[in-house]
């Protein structure tokens, strides 16, 4: 089950690349930006916190560094191994290669379960940034009635298409920011840049400060379960990765910059919703409403593209015969059936959760499919370094484990960080993994479910070691 994985992919002419085998357009450029955009971030709301637990110098700087040593080593293996494995299951299919379909299914189960946790949160968020319009949401059975129709709306639109999911973000992206350089404009007159440096060590709440930063700025390998559907994958990827980094960085660090300086800093004050606030004394009433509902309809769009990622990965294992064949289902519009109603009742089943509780629960796992990922990485780098890779990160081996040890390192703090509640919840959810591939493996050989691999899908890195020269550069 699963036992072949590839590295070479047939180019296909542009008409076949606009349109995949199932006749639906694929996603072009500018929507995969703001997929991606919206994978990671969504917008500058959440990050408020780090203000909080460090002050405004920390804060600022924390950004920076954790983008240097995260992020973009994050997106640049996400841009060589989504080339070099261009079809959705993405991740699942860098370790399956590397460390063999077990592993390749743990990580799916990990990064799967950690999705779909992390989506649990959303119609939770929109609650609670309208419920004081609508206090009759703030609890009981209208608030349960809410949820599961957000849910049941935003799955709908899941289904209709992943191109209507694309073009939806970017005019969610577009709404969401643009409230924040409007309220940074007006900040300019009453900037003073000594607020910026403010900042006292002794009083840091370090797991507070390092959750956030590490929350704000991951899941850059997302986007990697789509890979099928995109236009060009090859070229457009390394691209999207590069334009989303610029635009999720600099989406964070603006607001930040012009915010901290333009009032005094009370951190006490600077928690989930307070840029909603500073928009009042800057600009009014209504630049606080917009930033409202800015921050509200961004969980939508989180939402979004979070299930897509999470369902076209259950399709892309099931291509690779890691799950039965009716996980490659698809409608009528191209997308997985199945994986979408797999992925909406987690989120229905998990939505009771706090808000500390998914944060935690969600980093503990996709630390743990991270660590996978960092190890599949450098043993293609190190077995099959002819293969075809159309976008490869310009570093040798030994360049390539010094990039992965800082992000290695942060993976070790964030899981030591752990409650034990939350250690033993996700370690239970990890055994679940251990023991449900096996079981398919079993039920497999009884011929119980059909499974199959793909006969689009090519063959192990084994049968093609000659490197193509059309690589693709990436500018970070």
């Amino acid at each position: 089950m699963g036992d072949r994985v590839a590295v070479k992919y047939n180019s296909a002419d542009e008409g076949e690349d606009r349109k995949g085998g199932h006749g639906i357009p694929k996603v072009s450029m500018v929507p995969l930006i703001f997929l991606i955009f919206y994978e990671v971030s969504g917008g500058p709301f959440g990050i408020e916190d780090s203000v909080k637990a460090a002050g405004p110098l920390l804060a600022i700087v924390g950004f920076l560094l954790f983008a240097l040593i995260w992020s973009i080593p994050e997106a640049l293996i996400t841009a060589e191994m989504g080339t070099m494995f261009p079809e959705n299951g993405g991740y699942v299919v860098w370790v399956s290669s590397a460390l063999g379909p077990f592993w390749g299914f743990q990580q799916g189960w990990a990064k799967w379960l950690s999705g779909v946790i992390d989506n649990a949160l959303y119609p939770v968020l929109f609650l609670d940034y309208v419920k004081s319009s609508v206090p009759a949401l703030g609890g009981g059975l209208p608030r349960t009635l809410a949820v599961l129709i957000l849910t049941v709306a935003l799955t709908y639109m899941n289904y209709r298409g992943l191109t209507i999911v694309g073009w939806v973000a970017v005019l969610l992206g577009v709404f969401s920011l643009l409230p924040f350089f409007v309220m940074g404009l007006i900040a300019i007159p009453r900037i003073e840049p000594s607020r910026w440096l403010e900042m006292d060590l002794g009083s840091v709440n370090w797991g507070l400060y390092l959750n956030t930063l590490f929350w704000n700025l991951n899941y850059w390998d997302s986007i990697s379960t789509l890979a099928g559907e995109v236009e060009n994958p090859k070229r457009t990827l390394p691209r999207a990765l590069s334009y989303a980094l610029v635009l999720v960085v600099g989406g964070y660090l603006y607001p930040l910059i012009t915010c901290t300086a333009a009032v005094p800093v009370v951190r006490d004050n600077w928690s989930d919703g307070y840029f909603s606030d500073i928009a009042r004394i800057l600009g009014g009433i209504w630049l606080h409403s917009w930033i409202q509902a800015a921050a509200a309809l961004s969980n939508m769009g989180n939402f979004l593209t979070e299930m897509s990622s999470d369902s076209y990965q259950l399709l892309g294992m099931a291509e690779r015969g890691m799950l039965p064949d009716f996980f490659a289902k698809r409608s009528r519009y191209g997308t997985p059936l199945i994986g979408i109603l797999f992925t909406a009742f987690g989120v229905i089943l998990l939505s009771w959760m706090s808000f500390q509780e998914i944060i935690a629960a969600e980093n503990y796992l996709y630390c743990f499919g991270m660590i996978l990922e960092f190890i599949a990485f450098i043993k293609l780098r190190v077995t099959h370094p002819n293969a075809s890779r159309p976008y490869k990160i310009p570093l040798g081996t030994i360049g390539a484990v010094l990039m992965i040890i800082p992000p290695a390192l942060l993976i070790v703090v964030v899981m030591a960080l752990a409650s034990f509640k939350v250690m033993v919840v996700s370690v239970m959810a990890m055994i679940v993994g251990f023991m449900l591939q096996p079981c398919l493996v079993y039920v497999e050989k009884k011929r119980w479910l059909r499974f199959s691999i793909s006969a689009d899908l090519p063959d192990l890195p084994d049968s093609q070691e000659a490197a193509e020269d059309d690589t693709v550069p990436l500018v970070f």
